[in-house]
């Protein structure tokens, strides 16, 4: 969890369309403190009826949609605020350390950003994703030229935000600033957009196991859980995984033992977290089920996974 001597939130997102909240998915799920701005005017509220999102086969309205993506984001632990965000720049601080799952140690937390709503609220992250589609104007304090490109229009010179600002991860030139979306030839589809907001959360949780002092092969996080009957012997499964890392370490690594033992058990530790019961997924698919009755207002039959039909007791 974030240190609040540092910063309010690990990441900031703005935006809370399937691109925003793909990515808070991600970065809540890993532990990171985050925070989704929602403005509430999404390009996806344009369209009339989504039918081309995988698992969806009559297709879905879009209040019941955003409803859902809503509900995710907030289940996988981060804050959702329905304010516009006016304003993202540089905090300042460089000092400061950040407190997370991987150990209670403090690492370096970096420049960090301050960032201002519409209502006047000020929060602080030490990353930003951008995830809103139409313009970066908020971006413009941060004072990277390279951001914003010039076109003509009725023969009057405009600017407007850069799509190819960002690399395919969503990086830029500064440091902790993301772009998931205005970007080019991606965020034209809604399953696309989701998509690489799942990329950038990715980045982000690289980036910040790197920062921790992960070495670069050990520092990419997959997030995805396995039955636990796959564990035949956890203490020899635990012995393999510390085998693996220790055979990704670089030669040339200066980390201490005493550091690398500690990212070592919690890799360990974070892979064992992968594995579940089968009671743990039959729980887990019957809360699952009544989430989704709830917002779609039935009953939800945690046996079948059907619905009844009747509306919620």
């Amino acid at each position: 969890m974030a240190d609040a001597a540092a910063f309010d939130y690990d990441v900031a997102i703005v935006g809370g369309g399937p691109t925003g909240c793909s990515a808070g998915v991600f970065t809540g799920r890993y532990g990171l403190d985050t925070v989704v701005f929602d403005r509430g005017r999404s390009s996806l509220q344009r369209c009339a009826y989504l039918e081309n999102y995988l698992g969806f086969p009559g297709g879905v309205d879009i209040e019941t949609f955003y409803g859902l993506i809503h509900d995710h984001v907030e289940a996988a632990g981060c804050d959702l605020v329905p304010d516009l965000v006016e304003a993202v720049e540089l905090a300042g601080g460089d000092a400061a350390g950040t407190e997370t799952a991987d150990t209670d140690d403090a690492a370096p937390a970096g420049p960090g950003f301050a960032v201002t709503t519409q209502s006047g609220e000020t929060v602080t992250a030490r990353r930003v994703v951008s995830a809103a589609r139409y313009g970066g104007d908020f971006l413009e304090p941060l004072g990277d030229d390279e951001m914003f490109v010039t076109y003509e229009h009725d023969g009057e010179t405009r600017t407007k935000f850069d799509r190819d600002y960002a690399d395919i991860e969503g990086r830029t030139s500064i440091d902790g600033l993301y772009v998931a979306a205005p970007v080019s030839e991606v965020n034209v589809q809604a399953i696309m957009s989701a998509g690489q907001g799942a990329r950038v959360g990715r980045s982000v949780i690289t980036d910040h196991r790197l920062e921790r002092g992960y070495p670069e092969d050990l520092a990419r996080h997959w997030d995805w859980l396995r039955p636990e009957a796959e564990l035949a012997d956890e203490a020899a499964a635990r012995d393999d995984w510390r085998e693996r890392f220790d055979s990704r370490v670089p030669d040339d690594c200066d980390l201490s033992e005493e550091r690398l033992s500690e990212l070592r058990e919690a890799d360990v530790e974070r892979q064992r977290e992968m594995y579940v019961s089968d009671e743990t997924v039959e729980t887990r698919a019957e809360k699952g089920r009544e989430r989704l009755a709830a917002r779609l207002g039935v009953a939800a039959d945690s046996e079948s996974g059907s619905d009844s039909g009747a509306g919620p007791e």
